[in-house]
């Protein structure tokens, strides 16, 4: 068995972020191995946002939209991020996802449609009717599966990062600086691990919304690239910072999904079961359209003070049928598909964890503190989110931060050629994949621990935070953790048991941070 694959650039997940990179350096002559755990590689955080991205408004200036990111980021978001992003968005859009994807946005009178989200002073969101994030995932693979220098491994799961400092042959390696050199991976397929050796690594695994009971993020999201980087040593900032979205579908026998806060944008209204709107209360100016953490927890206290597991969206009374069907059609047939029919039934909704705002650390490029690993999109912490996202900027941040990442990765690349770096040569100092254990590992005790971090975060790390809810969850979660990493040492590997070792990786950082930060800001809130 040949268990080592070579590549000049490792892509690790295959949403906006690792695919504009992905395509910008395979087009620069670079053969680039992108990887995904998802046998089908549209399965991603991207495919699934239902929101739009940012493009520009009528009037609008890079200031203004600054002076939104940073109101709802709690005012701690960082400068250069939010300068990057509020003067580069606009163009990489035109240039990337209009221009070169031809991306079908909506459009009116020959322009695209702009649309006004929360925390915006104005409307600058474009979309693709309420699928914006497949529409771009589609395009995107699209140009993907048409590139030849560009390799795409979908069912590989990464285990974790190739560091000399930890796995080189060579002892005397530790005491150099921290730098990464690829990552073992798994072909579910064939249960084989293969080394795959590269000169640069890009971290685009997308979020962690899966350690939590209830969360708008598909089964893939569970902090994959977190876990590892953390593994590897590197930085990890803001992690405490857990966006929950407010408008989740709650039935009784139904799955979770997100009803996008376009809704309320267009007009929709918070509201009880007798229809009366209960948004002023709590912030008479923006009402259902103030920042998302405010109104996620507004929707809680109206949640206890009322005794009801859930409140409702009224589109009926302020969205014509017409509208509502042109703008929102698959929340519309997903929620038909339930019994509810938007254009005429209150919408049954609660917050469900939605994004994370935290991450592994990285400059203005993308550049983690592990030498030659990059990280973009959810899994990266560029600061530009603060302790809030603004909406819509997610997917304009991969897009920027994939582009910046792939320019920079060139550059090095070229020297590193002129330089003569050679992976052939490298090679036989990392080892193949030594299999501690061969025991199958029991898929009821791999359920059962995912249900205990996912229950423990909910309750203990969720909405809302005090230091005896802490207190336990990082008590339990560290012995859960022992437990977990005591079963994964004497198992065979699969996809399902290295997820579990990363969620609660991930959730032990975050109950960690949260129990650090005494102050209430942003979605990190705490009641003592």
């Amino acid at each position: 068995m040949n268990d080592l694959i070579e590549t000049d650039i490792l892509i690790i997940g295959s949403g906006i972020g690792g695919g504009t990179a992905a395509l910008k350096l395979a087009q620069a002559g670079l053969r680039v191995t992108m990887i995904t755990r998802a046998r089908d590689p549209h399965n991603t955080n991207t495919a699934w946002a239902q929101g739009g991205i940012i493009y520009k408004g009528h009037d609008d200036k890079p200031e203004l939209l600054a002076e939104d990111i940073d109101r709802a980021g709690a005012h701690i978001t960082n400068p250069q991020a939010v300068r990057i992003l509020a003067e580069e968005g606009p163009r990489r859009v035109k240039e990337i996802l209009i221009d070169e994807l031809k991306v079908p946005f909506d459009m009116h009178d020959g322009e695209v449609s702009l649309a006004l989200e929360g925390g915006h002073g104005m409307a600058r969101i474009i979309h693709a009717a309420d699928a914006t994030g497949a529409a771009i995932e589609k395009s995107l693979l699209e140009a993907v599966r048409r590139e030849p220098n560009i390799t795409l491994l979908n069912g590989y799961s990464a285990i974790d990062l190739i560091t000399p400092s930890h796995h080189s042959t060579n002892k005397r390696d530790i005491y150099q600086p921290q730098s990464c050199v690829g990552a073992y991976v798994l072909d579910r397929d064939s249960g084989e691990v293969k080394r795959l050796l590269a000169r640069h690594t890009i971290l685009a695994t997308g979020g962690l919304g899966q350690i939590f009971l209830y969360t708008t993020n598909p089964n893939g999201a569970r902090g994959d690239g977190l876990a590892m980087a953390y593994r590897a040593g590197a930085r990890v900032v803001n992690c405490e910072f857990v966006q929950f979205h407010p408008t989740s579908f709650v039935k009784q026998g139904a799955p979770r999904f997100l009803i996008t806060e376009a809704v309320r944008g267009d007009g929709g209204r918070l509201c009880h079961a007798d229809g009366v709107p209960f948004m002023d209360k709590y912030d008479a100016k923006w009402k259902d359209l103030a920042p998302r953490d405010f109104v996620a927890r507004s929707i809680y206290a109206e949640m206890l003070e009322h005794g009801v597991p859930n409140v409702y969206l009224d589109l009926r009374s302020y969205i014509a049928k017409e509208r509502i069907l042109a703008h929102f059609p698959n929340i519309y047939a997903e929620c038909k598909a339930h019994g509810i029919d938007m254009t005429t039934d209150l919408v049954p909704v609660a917050p469900a964890a939605h994004y994370f705002c935290g991450g592994v650390w990285v400059d203005e490029h993308g550049h983690t503190t592990i030498n030659n690993l990059y990280a973009v999109g959810e899994v990266s912490c560029t600061g530009l989110h603060g302790g809030n996202r603004l909406a819509s900027t997610s997917l304009l941040e991969g897009l920027v931060w994939g582009a910046r990442a792939a320019e920079e990765i060139k550059n090095l690349e070229l020297k590193m050629q002129n330089e003569g770096v050679d992976l052939a040569a490298q090679a036989a100092k990392f080892p193949a994949w030594q299999n501690a254990g061969d025991e199958s590992p029991d898929p009821a005790l791999i359920t059962q621990d995912m249900s205990v971090i996912q229950n423990m975060m909910w309750n203990y790390v969720g909405l809302v935070r005090n230091k005896y809810r802490l207190s336990r969850a990082l008590s339990e979660l560290r012995h859960l953790e022992s437990e977990i990493e005591r079963f994964y040492r004497v198992s065979r590997l699969t996809d399902d048991l290295i997820g579990l070792r990363n969620a609660v990786r991930c959730a032990v950082i975050v109950a960690q941070a949260a129990w650090e930060n005494k102050q209430s800001v942003g979605c990190h809130y705490r009641e003592s």
